[in-house]
């Protein structure tokens, strides 16, 4: 898959992940992994730009004497997610079905 497309479909299964509950870097990555590959120094920097772009919020919890960053979303962030299924979902079938159409003609 390229790149760019994974890295903003990425973002949207983060914030889905997020939806369901709030989590970890690293339960994150095991979260998503399954539907696409990621790592943690993929995921980082994401997670940082939903932060900076308001979709995450960050908080501290102590997990075995140790405190471990905790994301959660934010309205913005299902803001989003309800925007990329109305809106930009289906303009990626729309694209989807052309270059399919393309395909089988050749």
């Amino acid at each position: 898959m390229d790149s760019q497309l994974k890295k903003g479909i990425i973002e949207y299964c983060i914030l889905a992940s997020l939806k369901q509950n709030d989590s970890y870097g690293y339960q994150i990555v095991k979260n998503i992994s399954a539907l696409l590959p990621i790592t943690e120094s993929t995921l980082y920097p994401i997670l940082k730009r939903l932060e900076v772009s308001g979709r995450v919020q960050t908080y501290t919890k102590e997990h075995k004497g140790r405190l471990r960053k905790y994301y959660q979303v934010t309205d913005l962030g299902i803001s989003s997610i309800d925007n990329f299924l109305q809106n930009d979902w289906e303009q990626l079938e729309k694209i989807h079905d052309y270059i399919q159409s393309v395909a089988d003609l050749y």
